[in-house]
């Protein structure tokens, strides 16, 4: 099978471009922008295998998609580039409304043209909006975002799927719950508290901390979306969710131990605007048609990311840098501490 993966040199792309080459049968070309979290590092294991082929583009290039799709006649296109951070989208909503709609739109149209026999749209569970426990959303849960990202999500998976039920075009969509690893960029929660705990800096957590996450270890995701590639329906929504939901001060904390750092470290500032108190799904859809099942538990899976970034300090330094250090501070070290107790 070749798949043109886009946003392959991304954190989940990437994970999603190794484990594929995994496959003898899988060739595969990456498109990406390399825009901040783009990183051809993260690909690294895989530069000269002659079944992998980068091109450095964007999405939004609509004659560049267009020639790749008839020079290379990709069986399937797998969509992961996004602006995928919500206080990015927050500060600015304007890349993610291009990236994510734009991008998607480009992408569609020339699949369109082009007669692409599979569309795998990557999204999230966070298009759901926040749910009281014990909710838990499956596919055809209301969609209810809250933030400029989770909105251009929401929107790209309403365009995508219109363009099945209009064109017949065979879409597939897949919204997963919060992702870890390695390799991920270090504005997320658990690689921004891992780095910062290893160097023994404050871990800065939004409010009460007490928003509540669905943990999924990456490769678990890219089993999951490699499942709904080669036996989804199209057509179909998937949930991958894995099946951990914990506190975000339970989070920070576990990595604290996991670093050996003291609680000290913790520092609460003011809550970001509109933030989702608890996102919940059920992967229950996916688990019966496809048989796909998570195989990391969340300790297992912190256990390994912790030591993947102590153990790479280097590739953690390269991407903390320049642009980053100027919106880490925009966003955490100028926020005012979390108002509590009345203090």
């Amino acid at each position: 099978m070749k798949l043109l993966v886009t946003g392959g040199a991304g954190f989940i792309g990437s994970a999603f471009v190794r484990l594929s080459l995994s496959d003898d049968s899988t060739r595969i070309i990456n498109l990406d922008k390399l825009t901040y979290a783009g990183n051809l590092a993260n690909l690294e294991s895989v530069s000269g295998n002659p079944r992998y082929r980068f091109v450095h583009g964007d999405i939004c290039d609509d004659e560049l998609v267009k020639s790749l799709l008839a020079e290379e006649s990709p069986d399937a296109i797998v969509h992961f580039a996004a602006e995928s951070h919500v206080d990015r989208s927050i500060l600015s909503a304007a890349p993610a409304f291009e990236t994510n709609l734009r991008g998607t739109f480009t992408l569609l149209e020339a699949a369109r043209a082009h007669r692409i026999g599979r569309f795998v749209h990557i999204s999230t569970d966070e298009v759901y909006g926040s749910l009281a426990a014990p909710l838990e959303a499956d596919e055809g849960f209301p969609l209810n975002p809250s933030s400029p990202y989770s909105a251009s999500k929401a929107g790209s998976d309403l365009l995508a799927r219109s363009y099945f039920v209009t064109y017949r075009l065979p879409v597939v969509i897949t919204r997963a719950s919060n992702n870890y690893g390695p390799y991920q960029f270090p504005e997320k929660l658990i690689p921004l508290m891992i780095s910062n705990g290893l160097e023994a800096r404050p871990l800065p957590i939004y409010g009460d901390g007490m928003q509540v996450r669905d943990w999924l270890y990456v490769d678990d995701h890219c089993r999951g979306i490699r499942a709904v590639l080669d036996k989804g329906r199209d057509g179909e929504i998937y949930n991958i969710g894995g099946d951990r939901s914990l506190p975000n001060l339970d989070v920070v904390r576990k990595i604290l131990a996991a670093t050996g750092m003291p609680e000290s470290l913790i520092k609460t500032v003011e809550d970001r605007p509109g933030h989702d108190r608890r996102y919940a799904l059920t992967s229950a859809k996916l688990i019966r048609e496809t048989g796909w099942k998570p195989q990391v538990d969340f300790e297992s899976g912190l256990a390994r990311t912790v030591q993947w970034y102590r153990e790479n300090a280097a590739w953690v330094n390269s991407v903390k840098s320049g642009e980053y250090l100027t919106y880490y501070a925009q966003n955490y070290e100028n926020r005012p501490p979390a108002f509590r107790n009345g203090n």
